[in-house]
């Protein structure tokens, strides 16, 4: 069977209105040249969140980030300061800091970075301080030739973010218009609960989908639709994108069923629904939720009456958890109701990076190739939360397999898709993703600017 059977190439144009039914094919998923220029167009040019703040808490902290044939090393220079440099040895290109066995990235402290095979020596300014037999090289040898190459760094809502385009736009312009709308909930004062990942059997971007829409949610998980309908709102931002619950009525328009599952659920007893939900998500998610919640919601029953309107139990579950977060030293952030709604529920910002966002919590993605393959990818998920100051847990990245006893219920039955959808694109009858023009735009969105960079693959409406 011709994979493109149903498009006429006659028949179909760009599009730049992505409430228009688009479809666009596999090349991005399977090509294994495809997959080779990525790193020429893609992860050289953008900005990538390489670790969190808190790693890298003092002077000579350092961590590695691998993307592709790439290595970089971020470390503290000064109390308020950090550099990012490849992790390669201006001799003979040997990398100064090696990954450990089994890890997918390497930690630690240093005053000094020191080649292994031939001892040269750098500062964590990137100079190189101690040349053996530094006089062989009759003096041409200078600072500029021998210093570490330097790359772009800065930090966003506690993230350290990585750039390898030296020409490249500041991070805060290339990562509007979220940062507007996110700084609110500042990201920056959460540290995290857990952090983990795996190697999988399919592209980054099939593994990075899977987390872009609740439209699966029916199909992937379908114990969660007791707490609402999931219907959602899908909506480009630029580079980036979001979605949020939303309503099949029109006439309620875009907030009326943002409330369903964020606040209340389903249920004739709004205080039992929130209770059961709060326990579902730290049960089988570990994240997007805080123990504060889940005791808050559990008090729910024995703090108000059967009948009390579900607004003014929400109200009441929110403004108590807020009271004892205080009472043991968390604050939560003064949100903006206007831009909380327009943050939604959840963000993709390009290229490869995906979270869900709350007051007190974030549940994070990240997806990014493993080596060269088209069809493997180093998947990361992680949750923050709010502590007291210093009261935070010591994490590490721990590997874990995809299982349901190392990842919990909710990522273990994502996982269960993801192999099967990068099989399934390499079948010869498989004619062309259709992604949901109203819920999944966040997806064509990002096959739209993977198309502006890669200069191919840009998602086409089907004409009649």
């Amino acid at each position: 069977m011709n994979k493109k059977a149903d498009i006429n190439p006659d028949k179909v144009i760009p599009v730049e209105d992505l409430s228009e039914p688009l479809t666009y094919g596999v090349e991005a998923f399977t090509c294994p040249e495809y997959a080779r220029e990525e790193g020429d167009k893609i992860w050289s040019k953008v900005w990538q969140h390489a670790g969190r703040v808190e790693e890298i808490p003092e002077v000579g902290n350092f961590i590695t980030y691998d993307v592709m044939d790439d290595s970089i090393i971020i470390v503290r220079t000064g109390p308020d300061t950090l550099k990012a440099f490849y992790n390669v040895c201006s001799h003979r290109g040997r990398q100064l800091v090696d990954t450990p066995e089994g890890a997918h990235s390497a930690c630690g402290r240093k005053q000094n970075f020191v080649c292994g095979y031939h001892g040269w020596t750098y500062n964590l300014e990137g100079k190189c301080t101690r040349i053996l037999d530094q006089d062989d090289w009759k003096g041409c040898l200078n600072d500029e030739r021998t210093q570490l190459g330097e790359v772009k760094v800065d930090t966003w809502g506690g993230w350290i973010w990585i750039n390898m385009n030296p020409d490249c736009e500041p991070l805060v312009e290339y990562l509007m218009p979220a940062s507007d709308l996110l700084n609110q909930f500042e990201f920056e004062d959460m540290r995290y609960h857990w952090r983990q990942y795996v190697v999988f059997d399919c592209n980054w971007k099939t593994a990075l989908e899977a987390f872009m829409e609740p439209y699966h949610v029916e199909g992937t998980h379908p114990q969660l639709c007791v707490y609402g309908d999931f219907y959602a709102w899908s909506k480009a931002q630029g580079l980036h994108g979001n979605d949020g619950f939303d309503s099949k009525d029109p006439e309620e328009g875009d907030s009326a069923a943002t409330t369903t599952v964020t606040r209340t659920g389903k249920g004739p007893d709004a205080r039992k629904m929130i209770a059961q939900m709060q326990n579902e998500f730290w049960d089988t998610i570990r994240g997007s939720t805080t123990p504060t919640l889940v005791n808050a919601a559990n008090r729910l029953v024995d703090e108000l009456p059967e009948d009390t309107p579900p607004h003014e139990v929400h109200e009441h579950w929110y403004e108590s958890a807020k009271r004892d977060d205080a009472a043991r030293g968390v604050v939560w952030p003064t949100i903006d109701p206007d831009k909380l709604a327009k943050a939604g529920l959840a963000w993709h910002i390009f290229p490869n990076m995906s979270f869900i966002p709350g007051l007190t919590f974030l549940l994070g993605y990240r997806a990014r190739p493993y080596g060269g393959d088209p069809n493997k990818c180093i998947f990361e998920a992680y949750a923050l939360e709010r502590y007291p100051q210093g009261e935070e847990p010591k994490t590490e990245w721990v590997y874990a397999e995809p299982t349901e006893e190392k990842w919990r219920k909710v990522l273990a039955q994502d996982f269960s898709n993801m192999a099967a959808v990068q099989k399934g694109m390499r079948n010869r009858g498989f004619r062309g993703a259709l992604p949901n023009p109203h819920q999944e735009q966040k997806i064509t969105n990002f096959h739209r600017n993977l198309a502006r960079f890669m200069g191919k693959g840009s998602p086409r409406v089907i004409e009649d």
